[in-house]
C-alpha cells in the first residue's frame, strides 16, 4: 500500500548548524556571485607566487648562506626569486596542458606543504631515493613524523589553499583557447628564465656549477622531478631487467664436525661516532666493551643514507658504485648465494621489511606482539631472539640468521628503548624535534645506542651458548647514520654527494667465538682501514668458506684460516 497524505512527504534533514542544505547551497552561490572569476592564467601565476612565498623558505635560507644579503648580491637574489617563480609557472602550465588546471595547482600545493615542513624542521630533501623510502615506510614510522606543528602547517599552507582553489570560480574558456593561453604562458615563463640567466650569467653559472645541492631544496619542483625519475626507472627496469644468477658454482667447503653459526645484525640509523668503542666520551657500550674477541671497525662508509638504499646495497654484488634501486630484483643477492650453496638462511625483521633482500629465503616479521614477546610501547629488538635456539636445534648444516633492528630510528628516539635504558637525561620525549633542544635530542639518541649495546650483548650470549657445537660469530653493521642538529640538519636521507659524515659513517662490529676460524689478529690490523658496505659480500662468503668469491669485490674485513683474506 502506497502511503499518502502529509505523513508521506519526504523529511528534510537538518543542514550545517541547523541550516537546511538548500539554504546552504543558495548561500554559497550568493557568496560566489560576489567573487570575481579568475582566469586559469592568473590562477597559475598566483599559485606560483604563493608556492615561492610559503614553501621555499628553506631554499632561500640555504641560498642566503652562500649569497649573503649584501648589495653585491641583491640583483642576483632578486633574479633567482623571479627565476623560481617562472620555473613553477612553466612546469604547472605544461602539466595543465594534459590535466585540469585546478587539479595541477592542487597537487603542487598539496605536495609542497609536507616538503616545506620536513625541509624546515629536519633539513631533509625529497630526491628519488627518498621517494622510495617513503613508499616503503611502514605505518608506525610514518606516524612518528606526525605532530601538531606538522598538522597545522599542512592545514595552513596545504588544505586551506587547495580548498580556496576549488571554491574560487574559474573563467570558462573553449578548449582551443585554453590550450593557446597555456602554451603562451609556458612560452612567456621560459622566456623569463632565459632573461634571468642572461642578465646574471656569472651568478647562475656559479649557482649551478659550484652549489648544485642548493637546487635540491627548490619546492616542489625538485620533488616532482624526483617522482618522475623514480617511476620512470621503475617502468624501464621492469621491461629490460631479467633475474640473473650470481656465482652459480658456489658451494660450501664441507668438513665433518665443522658447522658455522653466524648472526648478522642489520642496525638502523646508528652512527659510528656515538659508540664508545670508537672513542665517544659517553660509555654507550658498557656491555660490549667487556667482550673478548670483539673488534669495532672505526672507518666504515654506508652505501647510502636511507634504509631503502643501504639495506639492499650491502647484500648485492654490484657494490655502491653500480648499485641501482632495482639491483636487488635483477640479480641473486648474498642470501640467495648462501642458501643455494647449502646454508640455512633466516631473516627476522623488527623494522619495515628487507627491502627485497629476503624475497627468496625464510622471513619472519617481529614487529607485532602476536609474534614478538617483548613489546611495551613498541616491540623491542631483543624479542628477535625469541625461539632462535629452537630454530638452531631444528636444522642441520651451516646457519646464517639476519636480524633487522628497529635500532635508533628517528625522530621518535624515545620510543626505541625501554624506560630503564633512559640513562642520559633530560631526553627528548617528542616526535617533533622542534619541541626539544639539541642536548635533549642527543640524550634520547644516545639512549638508543645504549639499548643496542644491550641487544648485541644478548646476541653474543646466545652465540656463546652454541659455541661448543658451532663455529660462531656475529657481524653487526648499521644501514646509515643520523644527523642530530649539526649544521641545522636532522635525521638522514640527504643525497650522498653532500651528505655529512654523521649520515654516512656507520658502526661495524665483529665478534668471533673461541671456535671460530676468523683470524681476530687480522681484524685488529684492519679495523682502522677504510671499509664500506661493499666489504660485506665477500667477507660473508669467506666466513662460510664458500669456494668461489666475487671478482672485484673487497672482503678485507678479516682473514679466515684456510682462506686468502
Amino acid at each position: 500500500m502506497t502511503p499518502s497524505g502529509p505523513a508521506a512527504s519526504p523529511q528534510r534533514l537538518p543542514g550545517l548548524c541547523g541550516i537546511a542544505p538548500d539554504t546552504q547551497r543558495v548561500s554559497i552561490i550568493k557568496i560566489k556571485s560576489f567573487v570575481r572569476p579568475v582566469s586559469a592564467t592568473r590562477l597559475l601565476l598566483l599559485s606560483s607566487l604563493f608556492l615561492v612565498a610559503s614553501a621555499n623558505g628553506t631554499f632561500f635560507s640555504k641560498v642566503a648562506e652562500v649569497y649573503p644579503l649584501q648589495a653585491a648580491n641583491l640583483g642576483f637574489l632578486t633574479s633567482l626569486a623571479v627565476f623560481t617563480t617562472a620555473l613553477l609557472v612553466l612546469v604547472m602550465a605544461l602539466f595543465s596542458l594534459l590535466l585540469p588546471v585546478r587539479l595541477v595547482v592542487s597537487l603542487f600545493i598539496a605536495l609542497s606543504a609536507p616538503i616545506a615542513y620536513v625541509a624546515a624542521s629536519f633539513g631533509a630533501i625529497i630526491d628519488d631515493a627518498m621517494i622510495q623510502n617513503i613508499l616503503e615506510t611502514d605505518t608506525a614510522e610514518a606516524f612518528d613524523l606526525l605532530s601538531l606543528r606538522f598538522l597545522l602547517r599542512i592545514l595552513l599552507i596545504g588544505i586551506l589553499p587547495v580548498a580556496l582553489v576549488w571554491f574560487w570560480p574559474l573563467k570558462p574558456a573553449p578548449v582551443l583557447q585554453r590550450l593557446r593561453h597555456r602554451s603562451m604562458l609556458a612560452a612567456g615563463a621560459f622566456a623569463t628564465l632565459l632573461v634571468c640567466v642572461v642578465s646574471f650569467g656569472t651568478g647562475y653559472a656559479d649557482f649551478f656549477r659550484e652549489h648544485k645541492p642548493l637546487r635540491f631544496y627548490a619546492n616542489p619542483v625538485y620533488a616532482v622531478y624526483s617522482i618522475g625519475s623514480y617511476f620512470t626507472e621503475q617502468v624501464f627496469a621492469g621491461k629490460v631487467q631479467t633475474f640473473a644468477s650470481v656465482l652459480p658454482e658456489a658451494k660450501l667447503h664441507l668438513e665433518i664436525g665443522h658447522r658455522e653459526l653466524i648472526i648478522m645484525v642489520v642496525g638502523e640509523t646508528a652512527r659510528a661516532d656515538r659508540f664508545s668503542l670508537n672513542g665517544y666520551e659517553r660509555n654507550t657500550n658498557p656491555r660490549l666493551a667487556n667482550e673478548s674477541g670483539l673488534i669495532s671497525y672505526t672507518n666504515v662508509s654506508a652505501c647510502g643514507t636511507s634504509t631503502a638504499v643501504s639495506v639492499p646495497c650491502m647484500f648485492v654484488p654490484e657494490g655502491r658504485a653500480e648499485f641501482t634501486r632495482n639491483s636487488v630484483y635483477a640479480n641473486e643477492n648474498l642470501l640467495d648465494v648462501l642458501q643455494r650453496a647449502g646454508v640455512n638462511v633466516l631473516w627476522r625483521d623488527n623494522n619495515s621489511g628487507s627491502k627485497g633482500v629476503a624475497e627468496r629465503v625464510p622471513f619472519e616479521a617481529f614487529s607485532s606482539p602476536d609474534v614478538n614477546p617483548v613489546c611495551d610501547e613498541e616491540c623491542r629488538d631483543v624479542g628477535l631472539l625469541s625461539g632462535l635456539q629452537e630454530y638452531i636445534d631444528s636444522v642441520d648444516g651451516d646457519i646464517l640468521i639476519v636480524l633487522h633492528q628497529m635500532g635508533s630510528h628517528g625522530p621518535a628516539y624515545f620510543r626505541r628503548y625501554p624506560a630503564e635504558f633512559e640513562q642520559y637525561t633530560p631526553a627528548c620525549h617528542s616526535a617533533d624535534l622542534n619541541d626539544c633542544d639539541q642536548v635533549e635530542i642527543q640524550n634520547a639518541y644516545d639512549n638508543t645506542i645504549l639499548y643496542t649495546d644491550y641487544f648485541l650483548s644478548e646476541v653474543i650470549a646466545l652465540l656463546k651458548r652454541n659455541t661448543p657445537a658451532f663455529e660462531t660469530a656475529m657481524l653487526y653493521v648499521s644501514d646509515h647514520g643520523e644527523s642530530l642538529g649539526e649544521r641545522g640538519i636532522y635525521l638522514h636521507g640527504l643525497p650522498y654527494m653532500f651528505a655529512p659524515h654523521e649520515q654516512t659513517k656507520v658502526p661495524l662490529i665483529l665478534w668471533a667465538g673461541s671456535t671460530s676460524d676468523i683470524d681476530i689478529n687480522s681484524a685488529i690490523r684492519k679495523k682502522d682501514l677504510p671499509h664500506s658496505h661493499d666489504s660485506i659480500f665477500n667477507s660473508m662468503l669467506a666466513t662460510f668458506e664458500i669456494e668461489e668469491t666475487l671478482p672485484g669485490m673487497p672482503y678485507s674485513l678479516y682473514d679466515v684460516v684456510g682462506n686468502n683474506g
